[in-house]
């Protein structure tokens, strides 16, 4: 293991920006964090546990132009955009936000489909992890089978004990960051104090929900009652799938003009009314009861039987920034004693 003081930490950054499009958290206003490229290494702020928008932005970005075309005389010319012409860094990303990325990786990477443009961005991205060593109240990843300190997914992953960075190298694609002249040896005061600071997070995470078989729970009450009074709160604004790392449902529209134009992808929502809507002005999901069934449905019951896992990492934004309370951690309490 290698330590990085942080007084050298900007000349750090500056060399990664000379060799790399480096993405970082960066707070836009009073409490207003989010994942952006970085241009000055003054800009990088990580004084947060976690941005509001999660990193699934830089791997399948909010408003994403697929593709242009043009029709020059006869011809049709269309051009694709899913070429990423930099390597990329991601630095500053909490566990909570790496585990995510493994949860997107099958929708988007899977056997049978695979996305380009998610796929290139994940190629050509080396992550860097930062423990989260200051948990929130609405954090509950040990819970889904995270933690504050979990490595996996990281390439690298730093861990801050005060007046440096302890840096363990995960990957052989770390690796190629190993070679700099401002890290150091780490020695064993280093090592004992990443372990004392470890041992105090996991103990901030306490609590402890019933997820362990959650999907035949929803089985169990797929029609019943239970739906009828959990989305009266819920007023379907989709601040809980926006900023949920996991969510990944999207909206395709070409947008032209005269004989050029461009096909758009952006993030959609299953608690907006339209999200659903067919051509024929039917709304299977005509209610909040339905969309509220889908977001949960889809999170404990459809993706596990899929993919084996939940899609909930912990991450508690959807608690933290609901704007009526809606606390996904009780619902799941109720879900299991249904």
């Amino acid at each position: 293991m290698l330590r990085l003081d942080k007084k050298d930490f900007r000349s750090f950054l500056q060399g990664l920006i000379e060799t790399y499009d480096l993405f970082a958290p960066v707070q836009l206003a009073e409490g207003v964090s989010v994942y952006k490229k970085i241009d000055q290494p003054e800009e990088v702020d990580l004084t947060h546990p976690n941005p509001q928008k999660p990193t699934k932005d830089l791997f399948f970005p909010q408003s994403e132009v697929m593709l242009r075309y043009e029709k020059v005389g006869k011809q049709n010319r269309v051009t694709s955009m899913e070429e990423v012409k930099r390597e990329r860094i991601l630095l500053g990303a909490r566990p909570c936000d790496i585990q995510a990325l493994s949860i997107l990786d099958p929708v988007f990477m899977g056997k049978e489909y695979t996305d380009v443009y998610y796929l290139k961005k994940r190629e050509t991205t080396l992550i860097i992890g930062f423990a989260c060593d200051q948990p929130r109240s609405t954090c509950f990843c040990s819970s889904v089978g995270g933690g504050p300190f979990i490595r996996t997914g990281s390439d690298l992953f730093f861990i801050d004990l005060g007046d440096a960075y302890l840096i363990e190298f995960i990957t052989k694609k770390g690796g190629a960051l190993r070679d700099n002249r401002l890290l150091k040896e780490a020695d064993a005061k280093d090592l004992s104090l990443a372990h004392g600071i470890e041992k105090k997070a996991r103990e901030k995470l306490n609590s402890y929900l019933p997820v362990e078989g959650i999907e035949k729970s929803l089985d169990r009450i797929m029609e019943g009652p239970f739906w009828d009074r959990i989305h009266e709160k819920c007023i379907g604004c989709g601040v809980c799938t926006f900023l949920c790392p996991t969510c990944h449902c999207f909206d395709i529209a070409d947008e032209a003009v005269n004989n050029k134009g461009r096909r758009v992808r952006n993030w959609d929502s299953c608690l907006f009314p339209l999200y659903s809507l067919e051509t024929s002005g039917h709304n299977p999901r005509p209610t909040g009861r339905e969309r509220t069934r889908q977001r949960l449905m889809h999170k404990f019951n459809y993706y596990p039987k899929n993919f084996g896992r939940i899609a909930c990492v912990g991450c508690g934004r959807c608690i933290a920034y609901c704007p009526v309370n809606f606390d996904i951690r009780e619902a799941i309490e109720e879900i299991k004693k249904g």
